[in-house]
């Protein structure tokens, strides 16, 4: 018999504890995901119309080494820290840490098991959602080409929005901005492939890092999303394009060497959007910023108020969704139809080409804008401001601003293809958060509500009708 003391037993099998754990279990548990992960990127490359690239399902940290070694970025770097008078040991630690916070953590098996399902399921709980028109040279981009979605920005549902669409085709990476950089929800985001920016950055190393990492992505053929607009909209309607990404995709662009670049106008409208009020509030300045506990105070308000009238079976979704797809832009033939070479132009006429096309696209965007029952009624109601309208010249006047829409080939979605339900359905939400009292006279608008108002009718205001 041998008998040790008590303390030295607990630490042996404290020690055997860790060595089966390390050693035994964790690889174990790691291989098993790493071959069902590897079976179902293999499931999905056979499906999809494009096929997931290898950068997409690289390491992150080989990602980040390879940007942190790039040449461009390197001589960034020396720029930098002869221009700030700091040492190149300060500056490669801040390129270390742009690095880090930019690249994300692509995760097939989230991305397409988890996060299609809680996308499909969070939409499908708010919204009515709606797939309007789909042009049909989408369909024919050749699955070796590069995919960006150029998308109007009018909500944060927009990106699990075309997600939902496009996931049977090819996996997005998005462009997120600073509100996205909050534990826990920065290391959810960066697992389904976004990548963070500081729009408001004016570092020129931090720039030039977010550069070199938009253009290897982008060479490499990752589909990508990006909001042309930069910001929400506050007002309703279409904020001129800002160039930053653009330009960063297309600087280096050469089509001999470069695989073709698809863009592909997206349009979405909302017969609610969630952030009307704060969108509003903040065209007004009246609120500048946001505290952490303000945001997740309204945050689960929102989401205790939805759980709670869904419970009694008294929730009813925010009216529809809707998104449209409209003709691709073949960046090949873009560059030979105006016969300029973008790598070989001066900065100040690269610029002049890059805004050239921004425009082009975000023309391309305001012509397929869904037009929802929210924002028809909404603009009858303006038009009418004052009068009351009775339930019958309501119609009328719905159905003549449809019509005028249809002669100009607008794309209007009507639900379940009756006019007389779109209007209804219009008009139920209008009343419903009074923005419309309905009295004995007929419908009115409340006048404290008509900026509101306005933003829903902006959503059609580039329109000429």
């Amino acid at each position: 018999m041998v008998s040790i003391p008590l303390w030295s037993f607990f630490l042996l099998v404290l020690c055997s504890a860790l060595f089966f754990l390390l050693y035994l279990l964790v690889p174990s548990v790691r291989w098993f995901f790493r071959r069902k992960v590897s079976r179902l990127i293999e499931q999905l490359n056979q499906n999809l119309h494009i096929e997931l690239p290898p950068f997409k399902l690289t390491q992150r940290q080989s990602l980040i080494d390879n940007l942190i070694c790039d040449s461009q970025v390197l001589q960034a770097a020396k720029d930098w820290a002869e221009a700030e008078g700091e040492s190149l040991a300060e500056a490669q630690a801040l390129i270390q840490l742009y690095a880090k916070e930019i690249v994300p953590s692509f995760n097939a098996y989230f991305y397409f098991k988890i996060g299609h399902w809680l996308a499909r399921k969070i939409s499908s709980l708010l919204f009515r959602v709606r797939l309007g028109l789909v042009n049909e040279r989408f369909e024919q981009i050749p699955p070796d080409a590069a995919m960006i979605f150029v998308i109007n920005h009018r909500s944060n549902l927009d990106y699990i929005l075309v997600s939902t669409f496009v996931a049977n085709r090819t996996a997005i990476s998005y462009a997120v901005g600073e509100w996205a950089r909050v534990w826990p929800l920065h290391t959810l985001i960066r697992t389904l492939g976004a990548y963070f920016v500081r729009r408001t950055s004016s570092n020129s190393l931090y720039r030039k890092v977010l550069e070199r990492y938009v253009q290897m992505a982008t060479q490499a053929g990752v589909t990508q999303a990006i909001f042309l607009e930069g910001k929400l909209t506050t007002n309703g309607k279409l904020n001129p394009p800002r160039l930053g990404l653009l330009d960063y995709m297309l600087r280096d662009y050469e089509p001999e060497k470069h695989k073709d670049l698809f863009f592909i106008p997206v349009a979405i409208n909302y017969d609610r959007t969630l952030e009307d009020r704060s969108l509003l509030l903040a065209q007004r300045k009246e609120k500048t910023h946001a505290s952490m506990t303000q945001v997740l105070q309204t945050t689960l308000g929102f989401v205790g108020k939805v759980l709670f009238f869904r419970l009694l079976g008294r929730w009813h979704r925010f009216g529809y969704a809707c998104a449209n797809f409209g003709e691709p832009l073949s960046l090949q033939s873009y560059l030979k139809k105006r016969q300029i070479q973008l790598s070989q132009l001066s900065k100040e006429e690269r610029f002049v080409e890059v805004e050239a096309m921004a425009k082009s696209l975000m023309e391309r965007i305001g012509n397929i804008i869904p037009v929802l029952p929210v924002a028809l009624v909404a603009k009858v109601f303006l038009n009418e401001a004052g009068n009351h309208l009775s339930l019958l010249e309501l119609k009328g006047r719905v159905l003549t601003l449809i019509e005028r829409f249809q002669a100009l080939d607008i794309p209007i979605y009507i639900p379940r293809g009756d006019m007389d339900y779109a209007i209804q359905v219009g008009l139920r939400m209008l009343t419903l958060r009074r923005f419309v009292f309905e009295e004995e006279a007929g419908y009115r608008l409340n006048e404290a509500e008509k900026e509101i108002l306005s933003y829903y009718a902006n959503s059609l205001s580039h329109y000429p009708v």
